[in-house]
């Protein structure tokens, strides 16, 4: 992933760009966060962004990369306070000005006015909580307990833009039910990309754009993340290359 002949800082995620610490974050960095992260759809009129459970920022720093030659405002919310104050370190580290850290819940957060986000993104927590985590960080972090699929929707519509997009990665076991709950609620289904680890294996994750208009086509897309020798595919280098440190 990350080319072995560079130093590369302990604690995090070297970017091309940047360097993500995740050290003190309940959630360390995945591969879920930096697909969401690459292919969530970028549009002209994309200006005010709200990730949401933003963890350590991966997802709001791929984003301002993404966004850097748009005038755009990202703001980073989080219910854990380590969480928040290592985002803003990463993104003041990074030199991205345009994001801004809130610590609280989504579920009670308002803006001015509503609806006023073009994008709203997240890789939200969806783990039942059978097993108990080891701190109640993490279990807020991972477990539908601290933001179930209802709070998380009821929040995306009370806070985007008629003409604005929610993005999200789920399991793809998930995928279905979540979808049937957002259209339920007037959330439809844009854009669909399925993700596997190799070609013979199930799909392992759903990356999904809703709106709150309906689609007449949705956009389909799969993707294989390693070819049959155990390297990355492809498409799966093309989708991270402005990020990733491939190896040669």
């Amino acid at each position: 992933m990350q080319n072995k002949s560079q130093s590369l800082k302990k604690g995090g995620f070297t970017f091309k760009r940047f360097f993500v610490a995740h050290d003190k974050s309940p959630m360390k960095i995945t591969t879920d966060s930096c697909l969401l992260g690459a292919w969530v759809p970028i549009l002209s009129s994309t200006h005010k962004v709200l990730d949401i459970g933003c963890g350590c920022g991966v997802i709001a720093l791929m984003l301002a990369q993404r966004l850097e030659h748009q005038a755009c405002q990202i703001d980073a919310i989080d219910i854990d306070v380590q969480a928040v104050n290592q985002c803003q370190q990463n993104s003041q580290q990074a030199g991205f000005t345009s994001i801004s850290t809130i610590q609280g819940d989504v579920n009670y957060f308002n803006r001015d006015d509503a609806n006023s986000y073009d994008l709203i993104v997240t890789n939200p927590p969806y783990f039942e909580s059978a097993v108990d985590c080891r701190t109640n960080q993490r279990q807020l972090a991972r477990y539908t307990e601290s933001l179930n699929y209802t709070q998380l929707i009821d929040s995306v519509k009370r806070l985007l833009k008629p003409d604005g997009l929610f993005c999200l990665v789920l399991p793809y076991h998930l995928a279905d039910q979540f979808r049937q709950l957002c259209e339920s609620n007037h959330l439809f289904l844009q854009q669909l990309l399925q993700v596997k680890y190799m070609a013979d294996k199930e799909f392992s994750l759903s990356l999904m754009a809703f709106a709150p208009k309906p689609n007449a086509h949705v956009i389909e897309q799969q993707l294989c993340m390693r070819c049959d020798d155990g390297q990355y595919s492809p498409a799966f280098r093309a989708l991270l290359a402005d990020f990733y440190l491939f190896q040669k």
